[in-house]
């Protein structure tokens, strides 16, 4: 490590928000426009074969990889807890990042002594090789109960294992690459379990391996696991515990290496030395994971957690840069945090260990920043955020969805889409239109449009509710820190359209199944009133907004009820139950299509 101190920061954050409000999932930042996220895996303990076919409910530390038209993202399962005995790595893929392959046990767990089997941790899953090979990683840790010095991810395990994935999805033979003689395991005392590497038959297989272990970009990544003294890793624990290291490169050629709490170094030589690493002080930092890429649009970002709240790691958030050195303009990545449905240990809550497409690990047509990341430790989500990324909406609304691919992104709209819940047009009788289904016990569908922020503006869509026995549908328009001034509800107890008449809700029109309505709201928060139509029937004249606001931005539709609670309904941790009540069962499905929205500003 080169000693030389740096003449500025590395990373400077210049934006004005320092802080965060956690009393709200979102923290009431306003939000990057057009991000989408798709549940890859929904944990269930009672029905196993629903997802991993292992009913693990501590599903965490995602990666993601693009390679030859399909996203791969690889996680780790046990049956409760972190570091639990099995932990076992499981891989799935998937061609448009919304409908996901079976999750496979891609690195069964050993069993190394009788009655006790490894632990996977790893902060590196994929590597795409020069010559096009697609190595899938996973290191096979252990923990001696009770000494906290030696745990999966503290320089104790069995060594780092290797295998390629194929074109076809079937999975190579597994290969260890990196062994660890510093905790007493070599290829003498573990090939009854796997071979090593070059002991492999295919040479470009070999080879891959071979490029892989001399980069030390992508084998710094490997250092919280391994912790040799053996002079392979160019940064090491000396000044700072430098875990879940990832980089991107500036303009000028340098190497920005981040690591977890907020640390960074430079590097001239990819990766062989590093400036002495500094600490972060100009933005806010817990314990999760953070992440750092240069963009499409030849800018950078970086997306992590602002607060120092190491156990509610959320909201998700990213602050861009064109230079990779000046950040600015925090902007909200992911605001959801559903109830966390089982209990652990160390299962904090949010949206969490955030992992992007690293360099040379592929590039979606697209353009877009992909990432994986865990909600609660316990479900597997992707995201994506478009680019340029952008905060805000300069143009009026004029989405009919027929310009839209079915099934596909839905550009410009902000998407939360849980496998139980999803959200995506859909075409039937030779119309387009937005699909919100539900059939989950504890989450919801939710579709925002951003637009033009104003105090005066109006807005048109068309609603319809498929069934009215069940299902709730909740319609905000909300200002750009994510207060509600104007709400509406479908309620299928009452049969009722509702509309906020200052902070209650009041009915405003009958409800029934597989009927179009057609909304238009007038609202002027100056005057901090508005007027609702449906149907072109005026329902609400000058009724008051539930909450002062200087303008409004966003159209919300929402499958249930807002949320702001505490997310963990336990109070001491871990208590082991089987999950909240019938939470691995779906509830009667409830539909709402969504078609017509025009929004525009007024005066």
């Amino acid at each position: 490590m080169d000693s030389k101190n740096n003449q500025s920061p590395i990373i400077n954050y210049k934006g004005s928000i320092k802080s965060v409000n956690q009393l709200y999932h979102d923290g009431l930042i306003r939000p990057a426009v057009g991000v989408q996220h798709y549940q890859v895996l929904r944990a269930n303990r009672s029905v196993p074969q629903d997802t991993d076919g292992r009913g693990c409910t501590y599903n965490h530390q995602p990666m993601i990889a693009y390679w030859k038209g399909s996203f791969y993202v690889q996680y780790l399962g046990s049956h409760h807890d972190e570091h639990e005995d099995p932990t076992e790595t499981f891989l799935t893929q998937s061609e448009d990042s919304r409908i996901w392959t079976p999750p496979c046990v891609a690195f069964p767990a050993i069993e190394w002594s009788p009655g006790k089997y490894t632990i996977a941790h790893q902060r590196m899953g994929f590597y795409v090789a020069p010559n096009g090979r697609l190595l899938v990683l996973s290191f096979y840790g252990l923990w001696r109960e009770g000494d906290w010095a030696k745990m999966p991810n503290s320089g104790y395990g069995l060594g780092r294992a290797v295998r390629e994935v194929y074109e076809n999805g079937s999975l190579g033979p597994i290969y260890f690459i990196r062994y660890m003689p510093h905790a007493g395991y070599t290829e003498s005392n573990t090939s009854q379990w796997y071979p090593f590497y070059q002991t492999s038959e295919d040479d470009e297989f070999i080879q891959a391996c071979d490029v892989l272990l001399a980069n030390k970009l992508m084998t710094q990544q490997w250092w919280e696991e391994d912790r040799s003294s053996d002079g392979f890793f160019a940064m090491d624990n000396q000044l700072f515990n430098c875990k879940a290291f990832c980089f991107y490169h500036r303009k000028d050629g340098k190497v920005v290496g981040l690591w977890k709490n907020a640390w960074s170094a430079l590097s001239e030589d990819e990766g062989s030395t590093w400036s002495t690493p500094e600490f972060t002080e100009s933005k806010p930092t817990g314990t999760a994971k953070e992440w750092g890429q240069r963009t499409s649009d030849d800018c950078y970002a970086i997306v992590w957690t602002p607060t120092t709240d190491a156990d509610h790691r959320y909201p998700l958030c990213v602050i861009t840069s064109e230079d990779g050195i000046e950040f600015d303009g925090m902007l909200l990545v992911q605001g959801e945090v559903p109830l966390q449905r089982f209990t652990g240990w160390h299962r904090e809550l949010g949206p969490q260990y955030i992992r992007g497409i690293e360099e040379g690990n592929g590039l979606p047509p697209d353009g877009h920043m992909w990432m994986a990341y865990s909600m609660n430790k316990e479900d597997i989500w992707v995201c994506c955020i478009p680019v340029p990324i952008l905060g805000e909406v300069i143009e009026d609304v004029d989405d009919n969805f027929e310009d839209m691919t079915p099934g596909g992104l839905v550009r410009n709209w902000n998407i939360y889409s849980p496998l139980w819940a999803p959200v995506y047009v859909e075409r039937n009788e030779g119309n387009q239109y937005l699909r919100l289904a539900d059939k989950d016990p504890y989450d919801y569908a939710k579709a925002i449009r951003i637009f033009q922020s104003s105090a005066k503006v109006k807005l048109q869509f068309d609603v319809r509710a498929m069934q009215i026995a069940v299902g709730r549908l909740e319609i905000d328009v909300l200002s750009p820190g994510g207060t509600r001034p104007v709400q509406i509800v479908f309620d299928s107890v009452d049969k009722l359209v509702k509309a906020n008449k200052g902070a209650g809700l009041v009915p405003v029109h009958s409800l029934e199944a597989n009927h179009w309505y057609s909304f238009q709201l007038d609202i002027d928060v100056e005057r901090f009133v508005y007027d609702l139509s449906i149907n072109g029937e005026l329902v609400m004249k000058d009724a008051r907004l539930a909450t002062w606001v200087f303008a409004v931005e966003r159209l919300e539709f929402r499958t249930g009820p807002y949320r702001r609670e505490d997310a963990r309904p336990y109070q001491d941790e871990p208590v082991y139950t089987e999950g909240l009540l019938a939470c691995d069962y779906p509830e009667p499905l409830a539909v709402y299509h969504v078609d017509n929205v025009k929004i525009s500003k007024r005066g």
